[in-house]
């Protein structure tokens, strides 16, 4: 039950720090509402306390973000690329093995968003896409999803999809738990993974996991002690293979808080190396 030593982890979420956050969030701002919103600069900071600093002057984010990976093991970790992303672009060209590629997509944005996967495979040989259906105000099993969804299958990558209640103060609509079923069934070649905690509804991704072969978990933005209890339950008995591994840094928690409480979650010893590494090589097809 104790988290072993010495297992090259894989990151499924991780970012780099910036000088001013609120500019990262932008895309929500004709979502926001309320003035208390509208003045955060993270949108759900009102769920996390010690949220990372903000970049200071003249300190380079790629080298903050490989002193954490190396200070705390983690082999590898998936950023998100493309236009604008130029501490992404200098990360994966500077440290090519540490870095995986994955875009981050608007369904909004139609065909535009089809080519941009298209332009970011073959650019930066993606291993994933990312969405986040609440910021789009798009539901998961939306029509608007299925040419994304179409490309990750030609492509042969997964999607990684927030799910469940969202931390922003959106419409959580877009992101009920049960319209992953509906694309699972029309997609039975898409791998589908769960960001963001998929709650109230974790007992329903379990079930729903239990019945589609590709649809996996992930745990970001949650601190460890708060790992949900349906999700510990599944993975030490039927799901070690479907549970992976993801922080939230920079945007919500700090690595020395995420590994200080790591050690307590309660997996047994055969799912500590599939949730920090096995699975997420498998998915994102690292191992091929």
């Amino acid at each position: 039950m104790t988290m072993p030593s010495g297992i090259p982890v894989i990151e499924t979420f991780l970012g780099f720090p910036s000088k001013n956050r609120k500019d990262v969030y932008k895309f929500l701002d004709p979502h926001l509402r309320d003035d208390e919103s509208k003045g955060f600069s993270f949108p759900a900071q009102y769920m996390f306390k010690d949220v990372p600093a903000e970049l200071e002057d003249n300190v380079d984010p790629v080298a903050i973000v490989v002193d954490n990976l190396d200070r705390f093991g983690i082999e590898r970790g998936m950023i998100s690329v493309g236009p604008g992303k130029d501490d992404a672009e200098r990360a994966i060209s500077e440290y090519p093995d540490r870095f995986i590629g994955s875009l981050a997509v608007d369904p909004n944005d139609g065909m535009d968003a089809v080519r941009a996967i298209s332009a970011a495979h073959e650019t930066y040989n993606i291993k994933a896409v990312t969405t986040f259906p609440a910021g789009a105000q798009v539901a998961i099993n939306d029509k608007k999803y299925f040419p994304i969804y179409s490309k990750c299958c030609e492509l042969g990558i997964p999607i990684f999809s927030c799910a469940g209640i969202p931390g922003p103060r959106v419409p959580m609509e877009p992101q009920r738990v049960e319209h992953i079923d509906e694309v699972c069934w029309f997609f039975p070649e898409l791998t589908f993974v769960t960001r963001h905690g998929c709650e109230p509804w974790t007992d329903l991704a379990v079930k729903l996991m239990i019945k589609w072969p590709n649809l996996y978990y992930s745990t970001s933005a949650f601190a460890p002690k708060h790992y949900p209890k349906a999700i510990l339950d599944y993975a030490n008995t039927r799901g070690a293979d479907k549970i992976l591994y993801a922080g939230y840094f920079p945007a919500g928690l700090t690595y020395d808080r995420i590994w200080s409480e790591m050690p307590n979650v309660g997996f047994n010893d055969d799912v500590w190396p599939k949730f920090l590494r096995e699975n997420a090589l498998r998915v994102l097809k690292l191992d091929q």
